[in-house]
């Protein structure tokens, strides 16, 4: 999988096949040990401070309560009214303690060479606002939360300039409800390295 043009796909298979093992093991008992390399932002990931400001918290600095059980907020901000999520998007919500979850339908190009042309943004107000109406987490369904032709970064700097981690690449917001679910997106603790891979879900009653 290519996330972004530039970075390169993971690389997964084994460092010990099953063959391979079989001769460290009484007969008929192996295992597999996969191997991994790949950069840290690959699929669907959490970008902790560090990803952008060399003091910030890394991914071992993240606490669970940034990253799991949070109560969810779902945003209608569909690409077809525009490239540019507003702060008028987050109108009348209560965000405060919130994991907000933009759903642009970008993902519907998830994996195509469309994602990677004329995705929608967050602008630098609605970071702002985001900020200070208290999110704890933001996540987006698109190929980046800032506009990729803005080379300040201003949505990653604010946000985590202000501890609040983001996700990216997430897929079936369509799914969700408005409100009244609860949202996880969790990281390995890793020292010294600012973004990785989660598996992303929420829970509700349907």
């Amino acid at each position: 999988m290519i996330t972004y043009r530039g970075l390169p796909a993971p690389v997964i298979g084994d460092f010990l096949s099953r063959e391979q093992s079989r001769s460290r093991y009484a007969p008929g008992t192996e295992f597999q040990i996969g191997r991994v390399e790949m950069a840290g932002n690959t699929g669907t990931y959490i970008d902790s401070p560090f990803h952008r400001f060399a003091s910030g918290a890394d991914l071992a600095g993240l606490r669970l309560d940034q990253m799991a059980e949070l109560d969810g907020v779902t945003v209608r901000a569909p690409v077809a009214s525009g490239r540019a999520v507003g702060p008028t998007a987050f109108s009348g919500l209560a965000l405060h303690g919130k994991a907000v979850l933009i759903h642009t339908g970008w993902d519907r190009h998830w994996r195509s060479d469309r994602y990677f042309e004329g995705h929608p943004y967050l602008t630098e107000t609605a970071a702002q606002h985001l900020v200070d109406a208290g999110a704890v987490l933001v996540g987006i369904d698109s190929l980046n939360i800032d506009d990729t032709a803005d080379g300040r970064r201003p949505v990653h700097t604010l946000l985590l300039g202000a501890g609040i981690p983001i996700v990216e690449h997430l897929c079936g917001l369509d799914e969700l409800p408005d409100l009244g679910y609860r949202f996880s997106a969790v990281a390995v603790k890793v020292k010294g390295c600012g973004s990785f891979p989660v598996r992303a879900f929420a829970s509700f009653e349907p």
